[in-house]
């Protein structure tokens, strides 16, 4: 009997990246940025999960949280995840809080891989300083709020299966670079996608 030919993976959809890679950390971490840069390289769909939950609702995150508050956005934000990461393989950027919330991170562990894009309290003031539309620091002292928040949520993303720092002034290819080469290192099965992009970065 002719043993059956493993399943090749959906079109667009990179060898070895068999569970979407769900990017975890603090706003202004650069998740979006990086995680579509990623995506691209990669093959795959890309999807920000706070755009998902905003198209949903037809109104703004912040609009969300002034309207319902912050445990009405959490359960709504666990379904999206859910939902997400039971589709086809893809990069998933998560806004901020989603990783601290024990049931959002249960299904993130159960049918994904987390990567903590880590940063530090400058290089993250620094990115999101002066953007409207982030609840979690309205009022007179937005990094003292900031030093606050990573005090408590650091812990909970240092749970993540990889973590890979961004760095102040680095670029997102670069970050991107770095992540290949820890996803490299972790599955054997996406060693050859990581060579192959190097080697037509080089050409």
């Amino acid at each position: 009997m002719t043993p059956t030919p493993p399943a090749s993976p959906p079109p667009g959809v990179a060898p070895g990246l068999r569970r979407t890679l769900v990017l975890v950390g603090i706003m202004g971490a650069g998740k979006s940025s990086v995680g579509q840069v990623l995506a691209e390289r990669l093959g795959v769909p890309f999807t920000d999960s706070d755009h998902e939950i905003e198209a949903a609702a037809g109104m703004s995150v912040q609009e969300i949280f002034q309207r319902f508050g912050e445990p009405y956005f959490r359960a709504g934000e666990t379904r999206v995840v859910d939902r997400l990461l039971s589709g086809s393989p893809r990069i998933l950027a998560t806004g901020g809080g989603a990783f601290i919330q024990a049931p959002t991170r249960a299904v993130i562990r159960e049918k994904g891989v987390s990567l903590w894009l880590r940063a530090g309290l400058d290089v993250v003031f620094e990115r999101i300083k002066g953007k409207p539309g982030r609840p979690l620091l309205a009022g007179a002292d937005p990094r003292g709020a900031l030093a606050r928040l990573m005090a408590v949520r650091d812990p909970i993303y240092a749970e993540a299966d990889i973590v890979v720092d961004s760095l102040g002034g680095e670029g997102h290819q670069a970050a991107a670079d770095r992540i290949l080469a820890h996803l490299a290192a972790r599955d054997a099965t996406l060693a050859p996608v990581a060579r192959l992009l190097k080697e037509k970065d080089e050409q």
